[in-house]
């Protein structure tokens, strides 16, 4: 299985007060796996769960391939390790193909991740037309047709009863098979966003295009925990499987199911979310400031923020121009006797270029802004350059967990 877009534990996630978003790892990333390279800078990582589902193709494969060749004997499972291989590189294809889609449209892409059921380009954000999402969505299962017809054309110049033969047999169908199962038109499936981009072009809303194909992706999640173990049932009784085989087959099948529903669920929750973002205002969020000079005992510096009804100070040099941000957090460990000789300057943070924020900045693209430069505060300015107040993480946290529980409360509304 392949699909485009960010997870949505990821996707649109407030900035952490401490720095949540830290450099990456140059071998791992939480939630990402093992590092195994780049391609025009996005970092590829392989799952920890491609190793088990490895070690399964490589085992069924190896049964597979100890009927039609015996005479490998145990070598078959190396060749099967190839296999496995093999077509993982032609998922990663297939993943190259929506990330090249991506920069083309200038989408950023924040990482490829090989896992269980194939792979995902988490791309950060959302088509802007309804043409281009269908574009990013449709190179995908393309070129595994593409890949398919290659494979197809190469086992005309081995023989069929040799390793390559059998070997490109098994790529040509898996990759046809990935290119099909990708056309099926339901979320979170590349089809889905297919039929999302065309219910979108049709309504003129993007979001009929998501509860549309996030619906038919939940039909499609039954279809599959239904059909594939009837389908193997069915061929066990005809004589062409076994017992142990339709209960594997209605394992996975579960599985994969269970993929589907989620994902399906899951993007029509971040539909929902990034219609509520845009009440995510850098103006309405920001808390009123009084300008204080570095030398200002703390005790005086709140008295007048007190007295303006404001809730953070900025401090600022003889010029009046902002130098540094009061955090709220070291205000609250001076005691109270304590702050007639404290000056602010010891309690302050300077500032730096990506703590100035615009006030006119507004959902995602102001948590973009702030996820780019994590801190604690920001100052906030007019588009003129004056001081307009100060922005707190906190602030910003607790207005997006509030979007979120209502999008959570509209899920009936689909």
């Amino acid at each position: 299985m392949s699909e485009t877009g960010r997870p949505p534990s990821d996707k649109s996630s407030p900035p952490g007060p401490d720095g949540d978003n830290a450099a990456e790892s140059p071998q791992r990333e939480p939630g990402g796996g093992i590092l195994m390279g780049r391609f025009f800078g996005v970092p590829i990582y392989v799952a920890p769960s491609w190793f088990l589902v490895a070690a399964l193709i490589t085992w069924v494969f190896g049964g597979q391939l100890d009927t039609v060749l015996p005479e490998l004997g145990r070598v078959r499972y190396l060749v099967s390790l190839f296999f496995a291989v093999a077509f993982y590189a032609s998922v990663l294809v297939h993943e190259l193909a929506h990330t090249v889609a991506a920069l083309r449209f200038k989408l950023p892409v924040r990482r490829i991740q090989l896992q269980f059921f194939g792979g995902v380009s988490e791309i950060e954000k959302e088509s802007d037309t309804p043409g281009r999402e269908f574009v990013l969505a449709f190179v995908g299962p393309l070129l595994s047709l593409v890949l398919a017809a290659i494979f197809y054309g190469a086992m005309q110049l081995v023989e069929s009863g040799t390793v390559p033969g059998v070997l490109l047999a098994g790529l040509m169908v898996s990759n046809l098979i990935v290119a099909i199962f990708n056309f099926l038109p339901g979320l979170p499936l590349d089809g889905g966003r297919m039929l999302r981009a065309v219910v979108w072009k049709i309504t003129g809303r993007a979001m009929a295009g998501t509860v549309a194909a996030a619906w038919v992706g939940r039909a499609l999640a039954l279809a599959v925990l239904i059909g594939l173990p009837l389908m193997s049932y069915r061929g066990g009784l005809d004589g062409g499987g076994s017992g142990s085989a339709s209960l594997t087959d209605a394992f996975l099948a579960a599985i994969l199911a269970a993929i589907i529903w989620t994902g399906a669920g899951n993007s029509l929750r971040m539909a929902r979310l990034r219609e509520r973002l845009p009440a995510l205002q850098a103006r309405t969020l920001t808390r009123r400031a009084v300008p204080v000079a570095s030398d200002t005992p703390l005790s005086e510096a709140l008295r007048r923020a007190n007295e303006a009804g404001a809730r953070a100070l900025v401090v600022v040099d003889g010029r009046g121009d902002p130098t540094g941000l009061v955090r709220e957090s070291a205000i609250v460990t001076v005691p109270e006797h304590r702050r007639p000789w404290v000056a602010v300057s010891g309690l302050s943070q300077d500032l730096t270029p990506g703590m100035r924020v615009s006030a006119e900045l507004a959902g995602e693209n102001l948590l973009d802004r702030l996820r780019a430069t994590p801190s604690t505060e920001y100052l906030v300015v007019e588009p003129t350059g004056e001081i307009y107040g100060v922005l707190s993480t906190a602030d910003v946290e607790r207005a997006f967990l509030a979007a979120m529980s209502r999008a959570e409360s509209g899920r009936s509304e689909a």
